[in-house]
């Protein structure tokens, strides 16, 4: 398969996601029609004489995440625009309402929705899969790289069950994620666990490829999970360096570290 991010907003990703038999592809988090419309244009992945844009893929229904559904899907004759069944009335142009494990095809890739509430009520990954390549997952807003989003409409026992469930992918899974929120997430993952050597390489990483202009997407389920504080929430470090109990739930670690990360400079 073949992914391309798009640059939107100020921090924001769209992603154009190819199948090369078929040359089916869909859109993922229009987040603005401009650069999206342009990217096709420049063959950002595929031109459109290139591609044939068969469905948009939301993964909640905030508005630098939809925002140019209005004038991409009936520009672009798109007949699919996916999103939670919770978010009806909220993503604009929805036509497809998913359920936890629902399926569906873009050409010969298969794509599964899992339910992941916590920023949002309503959001959703996307795990996309085509034999014998290693699956991706789109997750919105939910997981970032070395992070995970604020909690507007969900609890920490909501949103560390979701994280809980992106956690069991397949570890090869490549994450492309909301924004570009990496090096500032890795800072923070470096002041609760600074002896965490995976977090030192990973913010050298991303720092050489903002230095180069590149996003910092994708990394690997099986790399969040060595330096992601909220996938870490059982660390004793973390939780010494942030005044959590080691009685405390995973909930309620995530809790503590979300807002300890709300309020960090």
């Amino acid at each position: 398969m073949r992914i391309t991010p798009i640059p939107c907003l100020s921090d924001n990703y769209a992603y154009l996601l190819v199948c090369p038999e078929t040359k089916e592809a869909a859109i993922v988090d229009v987040s603005e029609a401009g650069p999206v419309l342009a990217a096709l244009d420049k063959g950002g992945g595929g031109s459109r004489e290139d591609v044939k844009i068969v469905a948009v893929l939301a993964t909640h229904h905030h508005h630098d995440h939809v925002g140019g559904n209005d004038e991409v899907v009936p520009k672009l004759g798109i007949e699919r625009v996916y999103g939670h069944a919770s978010d009806k009335g909220r993503i604009p142009r929805q036509t497809h309402f998913l359920e936890e494990g629902d399926t569906f095809t873009i050409g010969s890739l298969l794509v599964r929705a899992i339910h992941i509430p916590g920023h949002t009520t309503g959001a959703v990954a996307y795990v996309v899969t085509r034999e014998p390549h290693d699956p991706v997952v789109f997750t919105g807003d939910t997981l970032f790289l070395a992070g995970c989003g604020r909690l507007f409409e969900g609890d920490p026992p909501m949103m560390h069950a979701s994280l809980s469930k992106l956690a069991k992918l397949d570890p090869r899974t490549r994450v492309y994620c909301g924004h570009e929120y990496t090096e500032s997430n890795l800072r923070f993952a470096a002041h609760v666990e600074p002896s965490n050597q995976a977090v030192a390489r990973a913010r050298t990483r991303a720092s050489e490829l903002r230095k180069e202009g590149k996003p910092t997407v994708p990394a690997t389920i099986g790399d969040e999970l060595t330096y992601n504080p909220f996938l870490r929430v059982d660390s004793p470090e973390i939780r010494k360096t942030l005044g959590i109990a080691e009685s405390a739930s995973g909930a309620d670690a995530l809790g503590a570290i979300r807002k300890a990360k709300d309020t960090f400079k």
